[in-house]
């Protein structure tokens, strides 16, 4: 018996992005046109990878103290 582990590679629509990021579609638009968050399209769909969204959180600036 041969058993698949192989990742689960999870995309998100462009409302489920932003409702993860916390932030407006338009935000989640602007951002894929200045290139900092990737996106792919799927037919007419555009999708965000989980992974994908989640590198762009963690490279949004820190809040300075």
């Amino acid at each position: 018996m041969v058993s698949s582990t192989a990742p689960q590679i999870e995309a998100l629509t462009i409302i489920e992005a932003k409702d993860r990021a916390g932030c407006s579609r338009s935000m989640i638009y602007q951002e894929i046109q200045a290139g900092r968050l990737r996106a792919r399209k799927l037919g007419r769909r555009t999708l965000i990878l989980a992974a994908d969204l989640s590198a762009w959180l963690a490279n949004l600036p820190l809040v300075k103290p």
